[in-house]
């Protein structure tokens, strides 16, 4: 906080750019909030130059978390934590899970129905 009572971000405005090692965008677009991140295997060491949040990020991905779930334990942005995990990625340290598949996926003209028949019971 300032003087004035607002809040001073100077600090951390630094912060994600240096993280993401100057990069404002992931190397893979496929990369979302709802993308589930799981690590292979997580007694894998990573190299001596990963960040201790990419050491974080995979030692929380031991078990099936989503993007978002990762950001808010690691009081990230998304945009910080989505190029980590692109990273991250592509070195095989994570795999990503994205969206549900088409197969389960329900029938949109069984929705269409669904949702006609609930505005009937008004």
């Amino acid at each position: 906080m300032t003087r004035s009572g607002e809040p001073d971000f100077s600090a951390r405005a630094l912060r994600p750019y240096v993280i993401t090692r100057g990069r404002a965008r992931a190397t893979r677009n496929t990369v979302g909030v709802e993308t589930l991140l799981i690590a292979p295997d997580p007694t894998r060491e990573l190299p001596v130059t990963a960040s201790r949040e990419e050491r974080a990020l995979v030692q929380m991905c031991a078990r099936l978390i989503s993007l978002v779930e990762a950001c808010a334990h690691l009081d990230l942005p998304v945009s910080v934590v989505g190029v980590l995990a692109s990273d991250l990625i592509d070195a095989g340290y994570l795999s990503a899970r994205s969206g549900t598949p088409k197969q389960a996926a329900p029938d949109s003209q069984l929705l269409q129905e669904v949702l006609h028949g609930l505005r009937g019971i008004r």
